[in-house]
């Protein structure tokens, strides 16, 4: 028998033992739970993929954004009618975003008007984020790990949209591009940039070519959209092209999305 502690009690079994689970020995347990749990709940829905919408959380003190938050709100119920018109036995495309407010609020809002199931990966920060209250109940993670997050932002994902944003939405946009451009991602992403004007002025493509950063062939992994018909028609071409016409063989449709 093994030794117990000196109040008498034995010791809890490890998985039940919070204070080793908030220790550094124990962080590879938490980082596994960050994705375990998550694919857990994907699969009880039955969500097969997703469009993940990014972009600011401060469209309520920002009055260029408030547009940015009406649209990403209008491209989010149309694209969710439209998945959910689709002939499938698992949810297709589904709308998904950080969790939070502004641009990510409106994207999980459109999705609920619609009546479709909504994703929001939220993240805990210094300065509090709660989830916003468009999200499906049983769809709404929060995340300590950014790369976890991350990582569910990818895994499943048959597009983007990247609304205006800062630091964050420059971050996973420039992560996604080099994800594809370096072919670690095993599958096609629709990406657009919603706000032309925006892009264009705040990340010089061109110049990147001018200076031979990048190639030009790399100015094709994205589209571009500045309105709510333009980008839902994008982003249709594009899932129908690599994703519903023609449909995968079963033991390809079957398999899991990999990045």
């Amino acid at each position: 028998m093994g030794k117990k502690p000196a109040n008498g009690h034995p010791r809890p079994v490890a998985y039940k033992h919070e204070e080793f689970l908030d220790t550094p020995d124990a962080r590879p347990l938490r980082i596994l739970s960050e994705y375990l749990e998550p694919y857990s709940h994907f699969r009880r829905e039955r969500i097969r993929d997703t469009i993940v919408f990014f972009g600011s959380a401060r469209t309520d003190e920002n009055e260029y954004l408030k547009r940015y938050y009406q649209d990403s709100r209008t491209l989010a119920r149309l694209v969710t009618e439209w998945s959910e018109r689709l002939p499938d036995s698992g949810r297709r495309f589904v709308v998904c975003s950080g969790g939070g407010p502004g641009i990510m609020e409106a994207a999980n809002r459109g999705a609920q008007e619609a009546g479709g199931k909504t994703i929001g990966l939220n993240i805990g920060l210094p300065f509090e984020q709660l989830p916003n209250p468009y999200i499906t109940p049983e769809l709404s993670f929060q995340f300590h790990y950014f790369f976890m997050r991350k990582f569910w932002f990818a895994y499943l994902a048959k597009a983007m949209v990247f609304f205006p944003g800062g630091y964050g939405t420059m971050d996973e946009l420039m992560e996604v591009l080099t994800l594809v451009q370096t072919q670690k991602v095993n599958k096609k992403i629709s990406i657009v940039l919603y706000g032309s004007e925006f892009w264009n002025e705040v990340v010089h493509f061109d110049a990147l070519v001018r200076y031979q950063t990048i190639s030009p062939e790399d100015l094709k992994l994205f589209q571009f959209a500045d309105d709510p018909e333009t980008a839902l028609r994008l982003l249709q071409e594009g899932l129908t092209k690599h994703y519903l016409q023609p449909e995968a063989p079963p033991e390809v449709a079957r398999a899991e999305p990999d990045i």
